[in-house]
This record gives C-alpha cells, sequence and structure tokens, in this order.
C-alpha cells in the first residue's frame, strides 16, 4: 500500500502541480486574469481542474458573486445551492440555519462532492458536509459551480450524483471594509466585518473577516451559535502567485436530529421536538398521558474546525501553467446528551453486568481529526488543445470516543474511563489527465481519465452494544479500492447562439463508515457493503441569446450496487444504506431566463424524473416484506418532479426577487408505502432590497428576505421504516416541520 501511496505522490509532483479552478474562461485566460491587471479586484487563480467551462459536456450551472451575495443574509449554504436545478435544501431547526443539508437528483450529501479551492470538504469518514462546520462560509465564496450528474475529475469523496465546487473571493485590489448586520424571526442574527489591505506596493494583499451567527430555531430549542472567521493573504508578480488562506469557525447548536410524529404535532404542535426531554416527577411539561417531563438545556453538538491552505500558481510560458496547494484541517467535536434511563450493562466502564439495572446519564461522542494533503494541476494551452495532468493525496485520521460527564446514583470517581474507543485512518489519492480538442470550429472533444486509491482502516469498539454477543460491537475494516473514472463526450456550437453535448461517464464511489458500523442493525447476515458503480448518460442542449437563455438536458444515470437509503437511521440520526444490485435515475432538466426588459427577469428550471430500482428484493430483517421480491421500486428520497420559477425585478438601486419551488412526494423507504412518504410541497419567497451610494460610504444596502410568504405547513425531509413486532405490522415516520412566514433583514455598509 505505502509503494502504491509513494508511487501516486512521485507522479503527482513529475506533473508539476496543484490546482486552480475556473469559472469559465479559458485555461490562458484564467491565468492571465490572475496576473493582475492593478484595475479593479484582484483575479484569483481558480481551480480549472474540477471545473466545467462552457464547451465541457458536463450539465452544471454557475452562480457568481452577485448572486452569491444578494443571497447572504445569515442562511446556509445549502439554500442557495436549492436555487439550481434538480437540488433540494433540507433542514432540521425549520429556518435554513443549523443541521442543512442538500439532495441533488434524488442522491443524498453522502454522494455530492464538496470542494473549495480544489480542498475536499467532505468528512472522509461519512463523505457528509456539515456547512456549520465552516460557518458564513457564503462570505467567503467568489463563486461556485455546481455539476449534475458524474461531472468532471474532482478530489475526494467521488462525485456520484453531482459536485459543489466552490472559490474564495480574490483580495481586493483597493483598500476596502465591509460591515453587514441581520435580524429576523426566531431572534435569527448575523453581525460580520470584513477588511481588505488591497494591493500594496510590494505585491501583497491581505483580507480578513470575523461573523457570528445566531438562532433560536423554528423547532423548540432549536438553538445555533455559530462563529468563524476566515484570512487570506496572498502575494503576485506578473507570472507568480502564492495565497495563504485559512478559515473556520466554532459551532453549537442543540441537537434537532430527532424528527417528530404527526401524532406529536397535533399533540404538541410543530415546533415539538424530544431531544434532551427526561421524565421526572415534577416537571414542568406534561406529556398527553400525565408523564411530567423537563429538558437538559444543553443537548448539544459542539465542533471546532480549521481549514488551512496554501497554493502556489507560477505560469512558465503562455502554454504552460502549474499550480500547487498543500492543506491541513483540524476538527475536534462532541454530542453532549441527556439519556433517560439508560441500560448500564451498554456502558463497559461501569462495570454492571446486571441487564436490569437503569440510570439517567449525561454521556459525550468525541471525535479528534487530521486531514493532509496535496493537490496538484500542470495545465497546457493552445489555441485548439488544452490538457491538464494532476492528481491529489490526503490522509485523514480520526479517534472516535465516548465518555460519561454523570450517571444518577454514582460518584464521578466510579463513571471514568471511555465506554468506546475507536480509530480510523484513510488515505485517498488519484491521478488524472483531461483533454479539450477543437476539432473543427464549434466542434470540441472532450476526454477525462482518473485513477483513484482509496485506503480505509477503521478498529476498535463501537458505540453499538451487540446483545446477541453482550458486548460492544468491534469494528475490524480494512480495504483498498482502486477506481477507474473514464468521462467521454463530445460538444458543438453553431449559429452563434446553440451547442449540442453529449458525454458517458463511469464512477465509483466506496462505503462510509456508517456502512460498514451499523449494517447490522438491519441486515440479516455478516456481509459488508460494496462499492457503487454508476454509469452516467448526459445529451443536453442550450440555446444564448441576449435576452433569452434555454437549456435541456436529458440524463441516464444506471447504477451497480448503488447504496440507497432504507429509511432508518442510525443513534446519530445518519441514513443506514443498503446495496441493490441495478437500479437507475433517468430525468429531464429543462432551465429558462427571459430579461423580458431592463428591469425584469423571468426564469426557472424543472426536472421530471424517474429513480427505479429493478427486481428489489427487501433484505431488511425486521421488515413485513423481508425476502420478498417487490418488483420495480421507487428509491427513497426521490421525487419525480422538482421545479422553482422567479421573477426577478430591478431598477435603479431597487431589487425584487419572487421565488417559488416545487417538490414531489417522496418515500422514506423502498417499499412504496403511503404511510412513510413526505408529502410533496410548494414554498415561496420573496426578496426585497435597495442600495444607495453616498459620499460618506461605498454602498449601503438595506433588504429583507420573506421566507414562506404563502404562510405553507410543509416538511423539507424526514425518515420512517416498518417493521414486525407479535405479530403486528408498524410504520413509523418522524418529520422536520419548517417555518412559517418569517422574514430576515439585512443592512449591509460598504466603505
Amino acid at each position: 500500500m505505502k509503494r502504491k501511496i509513494l508511487t501516486l505522490a512521485v507522479a503527482i509532483l513529475s506533473l508539476g502541480v496543484a490546482r486552480a479552478q475556473d469559472g469559465s474562461p479559458s485555461l490562458n485566460e484564467a491565468f492571465e486574469q490572475d496576473t493582475i491587471s492593478m484595475e479593479g479586484d484582484l483575479q484569483q487563480i481558480q481551480v480549472v481542474a474540477t471545473r466545467a467551462t462552457k464547451s465541457t459536456p458536463v450539465a452544471h450551472t454557475n452562480l457568481n458573486h452577485e448572486t452569491i451575495a444578494r443571497n447572504n443574509y445569515g442562511l446556509d449554504i445549502p439554500s442557495l445551492l436549492a436555487l439550481t436545478p434538480s437540488m433540494i435544501a433540507t433542514n432540521e431547526t425549520g429556518i435554513g440555519i443549523g443541521g442543512t443539508s442538500i439532495r441533488l437528483r434524488g442522491t443524498d450529501a453522502t454522494r455530492l462532492n464538496v470542494t473549495v479551492n480544489g480542498m475536499s470538504l467532505n468528512n472522509p469518514d461519512s463523505h457528509s458536509t456539515y456547512w456549520y462546520d465552516t460557518p458564513d462560509l457564503i462570505s467567503a465564496v467568489g463563486d461556485i459551480q455546481v455539476q449534475r450528474g458524474a461531472g468532471t475529475s474532482t478530489n475526494g469523496t467521488g462525485a456520484f450524483g453531482g459536485a459543489v465546487s466552490m472559490t474564495t473571493a480574490a483580495p481586493k485590489a483597493e483598500f476596502m471594509g465591509e460591515a453587514s448586520f441581520s435580524y429576523g424571526s426566531y431572534n435569527t442574527n448575523k453581525q460580520a466585518v470584513a477588511i481588505s489591505s488591497g494591493l500594496l506596493n510590494n505585491g501583497w494583499a491581505v483580507d480578513a473577516r470575523a461573523t457570528h451567527i445566531g438562532s433560536d430555531g423554528y423547532v423548540d430549542r432549536g438553538m445555533t451559535d455559530l462563529k468563524s472567521y476566515m484570512l487570506q493573504a496572498a502575494h503576485y508578480s506578473p507570472r507568480t502567485s502564492v495565497k495563504f488562506l485559512s478559515f473556520g469557525g466554532k459551532a453549537k447548536t442543540y441537537l434537532t436530529y430527532t424528527g417528530v410524529t404527526k401524532e406529536e404535532m397535533e399533540l404538541y404542535g410543530r415546533r415539538y421536538h424530544t431531544e434532551g426531554q427526561y421524565e421526572t416527577s415534577h416537571g414542568p411539561y406534561v406529556l398527553a398521558d400525565g408523564t411530567h417531563v423537563d429538558y437538559y438545556d444543553d443537548q448539544t453538538d459542539n465542533y471546532l474546525q480549521l481549514n488551512n491552505q496554501l497554493i502556489l500558481n507560477h505560469r512558465f510560458t503562455d502554454a504552460w501553467s502549474l499550480s500547487l496547494m498543500g492543506f491541513y484541517t483540524y476538527g475536534y467535536g462532541y454530542y453532549k446528551q441527556y439519556k433517560d434511563a439508560r441500560t448500564l450493562l451498554e456502558y463497559g466502564n461501569l462495570g454492571i453486568t446486571d441487564a436490569s439495572v437503569e440510570a439517567d446519564m449525561i454521556r459525550r461522542k468525541i471525535m479528534r481529526n487530521h486531514t493532509t494533503g496535496l493537490n496538484a494541476t500542470a495545465a497546457y494551452s493552445t489555441e485548439r488543445l488544452q490538457l491538464l495532468m494532476g492528481g491529489a493525496w490526503s490522509y485523514y485520521t480520526c479517534p472516535h470516543w465516548g465518555d460519561l460527564e454523570w450517571v444518577d446514583g454514582f460518584e464521578q470517581s466510579a463513571i471514568g474511563g471511555k465506554w468506546y474507543d475507536n480509530d480510523v485512518d484513510k488515505q485517498d489519492a488519484n491521478l488524472f489527465v483531461k483533454g479539450m480538442w477543437s476539432v473543427a470550429t464549434g466542434l470540441n472533444l472532450y476526454a477525462d481519465l482518473q485513477y483513484r486509491y482509496v485506503s480505509y482502516k477503521a478498529w476498535g469498539v463501537n458505540d453499538n452494544f451487540d446483545w446477541n454477543t453482550m458486548q460492544m460491537q468491534p469494528i475490524n475494516v480494512d480495504k483498498e479500492y482502486n477506481f477507474f473514472n473514464p468521462r467521454l463526450g463530445v460538444s458543438y456550437a453553431f449559429a452563434e447562439r446553440h451547442n449540442l453535448y453529449a458525454s458517458a461517464a463511469v464512477a465509483h464511489k466506496e462505503p462510509t463508515r456508517s456502512d460498514f458500523t451499523d449494517r447490522y442493525m438491519f441486515a440479516a447476515d455478516q456481509t459488508q457493503p460494496s462499492p457503487e458503480r454508476l454509469i452516467d448518460y448526459e445529451l443536453g442542449y442550450q440555446y444564448t441569446a441576449p435576452r433569452l437563455q434555454l437549456g435541456l438536458n436529458l440524463y441516464y444515470m444506471r447504477y451497480k450496487d448503488q447504496l440507497i437509503p432504507t429509511g432508518m437511521v442510525n443513534d446519530s440520526s445518519d441514513a443506514l444504506n443498503v446495496n441493490v444490485p441495478d437500479s437507475y435515475r433517468c430525468g429531464v432538466e429543462l432551465t429558462a431566463a427571459w430579461s423580458v426588459a431592463r428591469w425584469l427577469t423571468l426564469g426557472g428550471n424543472a426536472t421530471f424524473s424517474r429513480n427505479k430500482i429493478l427486481d428489489y428484493v427487501d433484505m431488511l430483517a425486521d421488515s413485513p416484506t423481508y425476502g420478498k421480491n417487490l418488483g420495480t421500486m421507487t428509491i427513497a428520497y426521490s421525487p419525480d418532479v422538482v421545479a422553482s420559477a422567479y421573477a426577478d425585478f430591478h431598477v435603479k438601486g431597487f431589487e425584487a426577487v419572487l421565488r417559488t419551488q416545487y417538490v414531489g412526494k417522496q418515500y422514506f423507504t423502498n417499499n412504496e408505502i403511503e404511510a412513510l412518504t413526505l408529502d410533496a410541497y410548494c414554498v415561496t419567497n420573496l426578496d426585497l432590497a435597495y442600495t444607495l451610494r453616498t459620499k460618506a460610504v461605498k454602498s449601503v444596502r438595506l433588504g429583507v428576505s420573506i421566507y414562506n410568504l404563502l404562510n405553507s405547513k410543509y416538511c423539507s425531509n424526514g425518515y420512517g421504516y416498518s417493521y414486525m413486532w407479535d405479530g403486528e405490522r408498524y410504520d413509523e415516520a418522524y418529520y422536520f416541520p419548517q417555518a412559517p412566514l418569517h422574514f430576515l433583514a439585512n443592512v449591509t455598509i460598504k466603505f
């Protein structure tokens, strides 16, 4: 294994090095922009290695800095990403802050690759992106590209349904500062300050930002307290730029990952949830059955994450360029939980052997991780040929352990030690070469070949108690994966305004940590999860005129051993997934934007899809249909329709944007059970803003966003499952209600 990693590292370094991303310009244009004409903003070298350009036969959407800034009042990035086709944002607290996630074409966040300047943000263990671990990252982002389908070669966890590529904003050419303040419903608030030195005489530029975001949340006790920073220092010379970037923050959020049933919503209201609840004889709250309860006020997720990047870009000639990034991310955090009447046998450090002994407790689940790595790209560009060669290597280590802070009836000295303890090591490396060849006027051939190597090891004792062996669950995972991911395509631009493209791509992905450790919760055998394979076919057409843009994309994604959600969740409410041998997703994506007048733009997008498992055999051990072939079934969490429309009115300094999104019905399981569904919903938001310019300051922007304008009662996410008990069938469904009509006002001052 070490030889493989060393070989990859040497190959990367020999190619020259790291990554620079692009918004859409050609390679030459991207690097020319960043040699810095002293006028205007300093142009950042963008990572061309993971980006699609206008000629790349990949379905993608670009969000520019202006669009990002207009949606930067304090919500997490998923709310912004939901503006793009086939994308859904979900939220646990009900207001778009804390506990947010995304799905693209029905694919969950663990299968969507997310990068910042080419560095993967996906946790290497869970493969998820936890947006509140990088608070207010949106304020540091210069532009975003969302790729749908297998996309282009990327770093970190494989793009198995899409990719989100972000670049941080470039330092400013002139001295400037910014202060932004937001306040709204449920005590939602944001305070942010930023300052830029501008380009100094010695070629240096420095930017800094500090932000606080807080909210009580719509869901009861759905508190969020996020503190973040960003610091970047860059030096520019005619052919070389060097940048150091550090961003991250500290997050404290109340645990809201336990959903609520429809019956509980009827009894206690839509804001009710059970996290931190415990029985007590004199509790101030009384349940429907007369039980007195109270709530532990520190039922929280606490996490610190620091991301550091050192980026070197150099242009040797007009044709040859080189980019190198080294990165290091540190993370430390824990869940703090009150657990009512726990069986103490499950906590080996207490020395209890009697299964009938129970007690209340406060426990912590802790992790500390380090991720370090190198990304590299060498680029060759001429008028007819663009060629990229490079790769990446990363190493991740993370111990997980748990301790007990308090156990009712026990002295502090009797509860020491760890009640579980395990470790993870993961190495992820890839090499790629991709090229775009202009065969003739308007006709481009595209090829992208990637080899990816993954080594994943996990060992120790997990937090799950196995009642069959009467011991904590042991972990013993030692896997190596070798993936070859080829992509081929063609694009043809004709008659100035028309563009056709077609592509075929193969992608592979390894299982997540919970796919290994939590399989016992539903599997009737001792098998382990298999890696997934996707073959993605895309066919698209784009029409671009000064006042009208139209897009049509057809996709067919065929999977082998796709890991799909069962509807069940583990103790931390992470989805439990099962391999299905044969499945597919296919659909049509439509986009349109029409500039009716200089002051009015109308637009929208719609996705109509089918997402099916072929010959689905229910392998969930406790399911009422265990072992049965159910035929063709709809894949869980995959709506047939996702559509949105907007009207953008803008005149002088005034802006008004009305947006509506419709999301079709979703099943929680793969059995198409009506009792386990998330109802279709439609939600409308209105953004109003006015920007004025004065002699005292550069600009003052006053804005207000009115969310859920039509006061819809809807849930954006949930989970559920079926099981048999004493010969009876039970269907249990849990939901995450979203806030009714609410608002968030903002004032941003630039000077």
